[in-house]
């Protein structure tokens, strides 16, 4: 069994406006640097009592530099994986979702079908993310066997992660949120996933009570 510890990438000034990214490099805005530093302390605290055997990140900044203060924290080197990125959204990409449907007509009802055969002009079809996402877990996961792993990816690659750890289909609704710098903890064994913890955020309360103040 490989223990993964998926971890969304801290915000982005994209994020902030709702654009789509998707394989846009978008770097971290000032909220994402410090949710990447709380995060990494989190799991420098996490990594005493808790083994973690390596680290791998998107191949996207967002994500590599969110993966770089727990790199540094608990001395594990990013591995780079293309694998994880997320999903290619073509001619929709660096749209506001408010737009879409304006400036993107074809490609934004080609979108929200979540047809997984359903092209998407200069993108990859839903199920051609499903299969890279999730071969490349499998891929990970028999490299890792018995190990826990650090994940740094994006959201859409956590809704494929959690739709196939709970049997939801692409196309159905999802109750679960893909929050910035969450930790999402799966079990992976033989092919078969399962969930064993879902938008972890509690290393977020110091930003919480800085809005306060």
């Amino acid at each position: 069994m490989t223990e993964f510890w998926f971890i969304r990438h801290g915000e982005t000034g994209w994020n902030k406006q709702r654009r789509l990214q998707g394989w846009q490099d978008t770097p971290l805005n000032e909220l994402g640097a410090s949710q990447a530093g709380l995060l990494a302390k989190r799991l420098e605290v996490e990594a005493r009592n808790t083994r973690i055997d390596a680290i791998y990140s998107s191949d996207l900044q967002r994500c590599h530099h969110t993966a770089l203060p727990a790199s540094e924290r608990l001395g594990l080197r990013v591995r780079s994986e293309p694998g994880l990125r997320e999903r290619g959204f073509g001619v929709l990409e660096g749209l506001e979702m408010e737009h879409l449907d304006t400036l993107a007509p074809q490609a934004a009802a080609a979108w929200k079908s979540r047809d997984p055969l359903r092209l998407l002009e200069g993108g990859e079809t839903l199920g051609q993310f499903h299969a890279r996402v999730v071969a490349t877990i499998d891929d990970i996961a028999t490299r890792h066997a018995g190990e826990r792993v650090l994940a740094f990816t994006h959201g859409g690659v956590l809704d494929i992660i959690w739709r196939h750890a709970r049997g939801v289909p692409l196309n159905a609704p999802r109750d679960a949120a893909m929050l910035n710098a969450s930790i999402n903890r799966v079990a992976v064994a033989d092919g078969r996933w399962q969930v064993l913890d879902w938008g972890d955020v509690a290393h977020m309360a110091e930003l919480a009570r800085d809005d306060i103040v």
